[in-house]
């Protein structure tokens, strides 16, 4: 009778928990998301308003909501080491698309 070969025992991988994302990296990621968006976003009432889509003075009103905007960002950034949180980003997101649909794009 043959005896079965013996098996070479494999090294045992150890699974690794992935690397940890810097949590400040991620909070000026986030902030900057959103400072690339309010400045799209005044892009497009420069230009609706250069295409005479709507008034200088509606177009006034709205870069006014902007800066609202802007300095909610600026205050929630100050509290965060220069970041936002994940639900700060939310909050902004959300008031930036209520100004979008108002723009009209």
């Amino acid at each position: 009778m043959q005896q079965p070969p013996q098996m070479q025992q494999q090294p045992q991988m150890q699974m690794q928990p992935p690397p940890q994302q810097d949590p400040h990296a991620a909070a000026l990621r986030r902030a900057e998301q959103v400072e690339r968006r309010i400045e799209h976003e005044s892009h497009s009432i420069d230009a609706h308003v250069n295409q005479g889509y709507y008034p200088p003075p509606q177009g006034n009103a709205l870069h006014q909501r902007l800066d609202g905007i802007h300095r909610q960002a600026r205050d929630m950034e100050a509290q965060f080491g220069g970041g936002l949180t994940g639900d700060g980003q939310r909050v902004l997101n959300q008031e930036l698309n209520d100004t979008h649909r108002m723009i009209g794009e």
